[in-house]
């Protein structure tokens, strides 16, 4: 299903990271970094709720707006129950909708707000998500603490928090699009192989909004994928070669270009709700408000597992949810 707008745009962005985004190439693009993971809270957990209440203030300053000024918040990330989000929102002035769509979140809850401004149903809304790499990986896999190895093609969960303020007012970065994937299952059973089990949904997402658009790759500048790492955004390129006849040459994923594959210690790059907002919001709109870029098409993707389905040696199911973006004229 894919969706067109008029009168959406994405006025401003803001975006938090931790330590090892902070020494990644992208670093310099980012509002606000930490040294450590702690944030100066007591739990990893607290400190992921920590990272959206900054990359809201942050916003809010940029935009000189207050909680008064916004009809709704919609906010997800991987914590259970959405821990990081309610906690974040707790008791604050507008409204809430918590979203999960795994690291494909980001685009999921842009693509709420955006169909709700188009109708005219709200008139500013904040979009957020999050991950934090321990809370992450103590919630799916086992505390960082335990030192188990891990193989190569795993990926590592970025500590990040992102705020995007949604309204019909035209200025900053077009929503000229949206569209909703499909659950893909492709087989894929290997928690630590995200690339593999979220490429195909990548594609099948990618394809379907080329054919609702009209529209071939060309027309885009650049298309981005949410976190796949180094061997997914093989999979994904070749996938869409063989699956669709289709050559993806003005392509990147996401998970690749925050850190620094070869010399920082994150296998096979970055996954994460975080991830693709981290890059899109600093990197990208900086690209697309220099002109460099015109329209980009953000694919984020995400691996649909629970702890329990994993150690039952179920598959894992994948999804993944893409916007528009285009630079005002």
């Amino acid at each position: 299903m894919t969706f067109k707008y008029k009168n959406v745009y994405i006025n401003c962005a803001a975006t938090v990271t931790g330590p090892y985004e902070a020494k990644g190439p992208l670093s310099k693009y980012f509002d606000k970094s930490y040294d450590d993971l702690y944030f100066g809270t007591n739990t990893w957990e607290d400190a992921e709720s920590k990272l959206i209440n900054d990359a809201v203030n942050i916003l809010l300053e940029k935009n000189g707006s207050t909680m008064f000024d916004i009809d709704l918040f919609i906010s997800g990330d991987l914590q259970n129950q959405l821990t990081a989000s309610n906690y974040a929102f707790s008791g604050q002035q507008p409204s809430f909708i918590g979203v999960y769509a795994a690291c494909a979140t980001s685009t999921l809850g842009l693509t709420i707000g955006a169909n709700m401004i188009e109708s005219k149903e709200a008139e500013k809304i904040i979009c957020t998500t999050s991950s934090h790499n321990n809370a992450a990986e103590k919630q799916f896999r086992y505390p960082v603490e335990y030192g188990g190895p891990k193989p190569k093609t795993t990926t590592f969960t970025s500590t990040g928090g992102v705020a995007a303020l949604l309204s019909s007012k035209k200025d900053g970065i077009r929503l000229e699009s949206a569209t909703l994937g499909r659950i893909i299952d492709s087989g894929e059973s290997d928690v630590y192989h995200m690339g593999a089990v979220m490429a195909p949904a990548a594609a099948d997402t990618i394809y379907k909004h080329l054919l609702d658009t009209g529209r071939s790759v060309d027309y885009y500048d650049l298309i981005l994928t949410g976190d796949l790492g180094i061997y997914g955004k093989e999979i994904l390129k070749e996938y869409m070669a063989i699956e669709y006849g289709i050559e993806l040459k003005n392509y990147d994923d996401t998970g690749v270009m925050i850190f620094d594959v070869k010399n920082q210690p994150v296998y096979a790059g970055a996954s994460g709700p975080a991830c693709a907002p981290l890059v899109t919001y600093g990197y990208i709109f900086q690209q697309m408000k220099q002109k460099k870029l015109q329209k980009v098409l953000l694919v984020a993707t995400g691996a649909l597992m629970s702890t329990s389905r994993v150690n039952e040696k179920e598959t894992i199911p994948a999804i993944a949810h893409a916007v528009s973006l285009e630079v005002l004229s």
